[in-house]
């Protein structure tokens, strides 16, 4: 699996991810903002997005849909260019959790920003909706499906318009900790209390880890 660097310099240690790491991430936390890149402060958007990935599993777009009364769709037809920023885990790291009187707290986090062409696609409403909720609903297999709400569906799925984002630059930044020392990394996987921060500073420390704890 390779990096993907920001840019062609090659990545600092914080922007260090894998094709797998993006996937993931947007996978376990799909919810994304949206913001036209020109645009007004009232444009942005937060939406769920899907991952879509080529068959060597590199990303290439992202699936979703709005309301069509949402104003992003109007800025987007015009200016189809938008950004997608991604939050995934993040969490205070506090002093209490650290043996050294000396170190400092810190936050955890990991953030994805992709930029993208935005494609509308008449038609695809049902598809979005149904892969969508596939998706979410994939843990607790429910079978349930959208057109499940009977009547509705069809004003519901005519209120709403696909589109497929075509990706054109990926940066991320993992900050994880992966600058702290082998003590101080322990103590904090042993003693925060966020599961999802603690898997994926496990995850982003792994090499050193694996054999050690």
């Amino acid at each position: 699996m390779s990096t993907i660097p920001a840019t062609g310099t090659g990545p600092a240690p914080f922007e260090q991810f894998t094709d797998a790491d993006l996937r993931d991430l947007i996978a376990q936390f799909p919810l994304a903002w949206v913001l036209p890149c020109s645009c007004d402060a009232g444009l942005p958007s937060l939406l769920p997005m899907l991952l879509r990935c080529d068959e060597a599993g590199r990303p290439v777009s992202l699936l979703g849909h709005l309301a069509r009364r949402n104003p992003l769709v109007e800025a987007l037809r015009a200016a189809p260019h938008a950004l997608f920023l991604f939050t995934g885990p993040q969490g205070y790291v506090s002093p209490g959790l650290v043996s050294n009187p000396a170190w400092a707290p810190t936050w955890n986090y990991a953030q994805v920003r992709i930029e993208a062409k935005v494609r509308f696609s008449e038609g695809r409403a049902d598809e979005a909706l149904a892969a969508l909720v596939g998706h979410m609903d994939r843990d607790d297999a429910t079978g349930w499906q959208p057109r499940d709400v009977g009547d509705r569906y069809d004003a519901m799925e005519r209120a709403i318009i696909a589109f497929e984002a075509d990706i054109t630059r990926i940066e991320g930044r993992f900050k994880l900790g992966q600058d702290e020392t082998d003590q101080t990394l322990g103590q904090i996987l042993e003693g925060h209390r966020d599961p999802a921060l603690v898997q994926w500073m496990r995850r982003a420390n792994d090499e050193r880890l694996t054999g050690t704890t």
